[in-house]
C-alpha cells in the first residue's frame, strides 16, 4: 500500500512513470527524513496527538534505524515508493497501531520539503568546507610563488605584469564572494517548513516553534502557502550559488590549461597527473583541468534547468517538482569532486620563475616606465607619449625594478586581508546551532 492509496489500484504503468528515480534519490534523503520524523513525533506528543509511551517506543525505533542508515545498513525495499514509506512500513511491523500514528498533522509535501531542507543545508556545509580547503591551498601557493612574475593579459595581448601571487590569490578571494552566495543560499534553506501539511496548515494544533528548535533551524518558514512554493525556489537559489564557485573553478581551469600548453608555458605538471595520445608520443595533456572545465561550465547551466521546471507552475505543489532531483543531486557530488580535485592539483603545479627575462614579454613594463617618468616630475600624457616613442623607436628599455606597493598589488597581496574576509563569511552561517541541535535529537 501507498501512503496515499485507498481501495483503487493504480496502473503499474502509471506507477513506474511517476516514481521514476525517487527511491534512489530517497537514500540520499534517507538520514534526513528520519530526523524530521524524530522531531515531529516529539511535538505530537507534547500536543497532545501521541502518548508518551507510543513516543518512546517510535523514538528508540526511529533512532536504530538512523543508526542502520548512516552504517549503510538500509534499504528502500522493492515496491516500496519512497523513504518516507519504508520508514512508516518498518516502524508499523515493528511497533503495529503507533507506526501508524507518526503522519498525524504533516502531509508527505512539508516532509519531503524538511527532509531536502536538512540535506541541502547538510550538503551546503559539506560545500563550504571543501571551498575553504581550496581557498587554503590557493592562499598558500600564493604566498609561496609572490615573487615569481608573470605577464598579465587584456584581450589575450600582453598587458602589465603580473606574478603568480597574484594570480592564486585572485581566485582565493572569488571563493570568498562565492561562500557569501552560499550563505545566502543556506540562510534561505535554514527554515523550517515542517507543519505546512500539503501547503495550507493543519487543524491540529501543531507547535512549529517546537519543531523548529529541535531540528535546529534558524528560522520557519511561517505562511504555509509559502513554504509550498518553496519547493523549487530553495533549489534554484542553491544552484545559483553553486554556479558561482563552478565559474571560479572553470575559469581557473581554462587559465591552466593555457599556461600549461607550450606557446605559454608558465606551469608544468607531473607525467602522472597527465595522460597522453594514442599516436603522439611527446602528449602530456591536462584532461584533469579540461574534464573540470567541462563539469562546471554545465553546472552553470544548473539554475537555467531548474527554472525551466519552475517556470510555467503556479502556487502548490505539482509532482514535476520531484525531479529536481535529478538534477541538483548528482550536480552536488560532482561539485564537491572538482572542489577536491582542484586542492590536490594545485600544490603539484611546476611553476616556472624568470618567465618575464623573455625579450617578448618587456614591453608588458611599459606602464611601470611612463610611472617612473611621472614620479620624477613629468605629466603623465607627456610620459606616456615619451614611452610610447621609445618603443615605436626600440629604444625602450626595461625598468631596473617593479615596485608596485598599494592594497592589492604584486608587492602587497594582503593575504591575511582576504584571509579574514573567508573567516568572517564562514562564521556567518552559524553551522554550531544546527550540528548541535540534530546531535541532541538522536541522541
Amino acid at each position: 500500500m501507498k501512503l496515499w492509496q485507498k481501495n483503487t489500484d493504480v496502473k503499474k504503468e502509471i506507477e513506474q512513470f511517476t516514481v521514476g528515480r525517487d527511491p534512489e534519490f530517497d537514500m540520499q534523503l534517507a538520514a534526513f527524513d528520519v530526523l524530521g520524523s524524530l522531531a515531529h513525533t516529539r511535538m505530537l506528543e507534547q500536543v497532545g496527538l501521541l502518548e508518551k509511551e507510543d513516543l518512546d517506543a517510535l523514538q528508540q525505533e526511529m533512532k536504530d534505524i538512523y543508526r542502520r542508515i548512516v552504517a549503510g545498513d538500509f534499504e528502500i525495499e522493492p515496491g516500496v515508493e519512497d523513504i518516507h514509506s519504508q520508514v512508516e512500513l518498518e516502524l508499523t511491523r515493528k511497533l503495529g497501531e503507533a507506526g501508524k500514528k507518526i503522519h498525524s498533522g504533516r502531509s508527505r509535501n512539508d516532509q519531503v520539503l524538511v527532509d531536502l531542507k536538512l540535506y541541502l543545508r547538510h550538503e551546503l556545509q559539506q560545500l563550504v568546507w571543501e571551498v575553504k580547503a581550496l581557498f587554503d591551498v590557493l592562499q598558500e601557493q600564493s604566498e609561496r610563488h609572490k615573487d615569481k612574475l608573470l605577464p598579465g593579459y587584456t584581450h589575450l595581448q600582453v598587458a602589465m605584469p603580473s606574478s603568480f601571487g597574484l594570480w592564486f590569490g585572485a581566485y582565493a578571494e572569488s571563493l570568498v564572494d562565492d561562500v557569501l552566495l552560499l550563505q545566502a543560499a543556506y540562510k534561505i534553506t535554514d527554515k523550517n517548513p515542517l507543519g505546512s501539511a500539503a501547503g495550507y496548515g493543519s487543524s491540529f494544533p501543531l507547535n512549529r516553534q517546537l519543531t523548529t528548535d529541535l531540528l535546529g533551524f534558524g528560522t520557519l518558514n511561517y505562511n504555509v502557502v509559502y513554504a509550498q512554493m518553496g519547493r523549487g525556489k530553495t533549489e534554484r537559489v542553491v544552484s545559483t550559488a553553486m554556479a558561482s564557485v563552478a565559474a571560479t573553478l572553470a575559469r581557473m581551469s581554462m587559465d591552466l590549461c593555457l599556461y600549461m600548453s607550450q606557446n605559454f608555458a608558465f606551469v608544468g605538471l607531473p607525467d602522472n597527473l597527465t595522460t597522453g595520445s594514442s599516436i603522439m608520443p611527446h602528449k602530456k595533456n591536462p584532461d584533469v583541468f579540461e574534464i573540470m572545465r567541462g563539469k562546471c561550465n554545465r553546472m552553470q547551466a544548473l539554475p537555467t534547468e531548474i527554472s525551466m521546471l519552475l517556470v510555467n507552475l503556479p502556487s502548490g505543489y505539482h509532482r514535476e517538482l520531484q525531479l529536481l532531483k535529478e538534477s541538483l543531486f548528482p550536480a552536488i557530488t560532482e561539485l564537491k569532486d572538482c572542489l577536491q580535485m582542484m586542492a590536490f592539483m594545485l600544490p603539484q603545479l611546476q611553476v616556472r620563475d624568470q618567465i618575464m627575462d623573455e625579450e617578448k614579454y618587456k614591453y608588458a613594463f611599459s606602464v611601470d616606465a611612463v610611472n617612473a617618468e611621472v614620479l620624477a616630475g613629468m605629466p603623465f600624457r607627456d610620459a606616456y607619449k615619451v614611452v610610447g616613442e621609445r618603443i615605436e623607436a626600440g629604444t625602450f628599455a626595461v625598468p631596473e625594478s617593479v615596485t608596485h606597493t598599494h592594497e592589492g598589488s604584486i608587492g602587497n597581496l594582503c593575504t591575511q586581508a582576504i584571509a579574514a574576509l573567508m573567516e568572517q563569511a564562514i562564521a556567518g552561517f552559524q553551522f554550531e546551532r544546527a550540528e548541535q541541535a540534530l546531535s541532541e535529537l538522536v541522541k
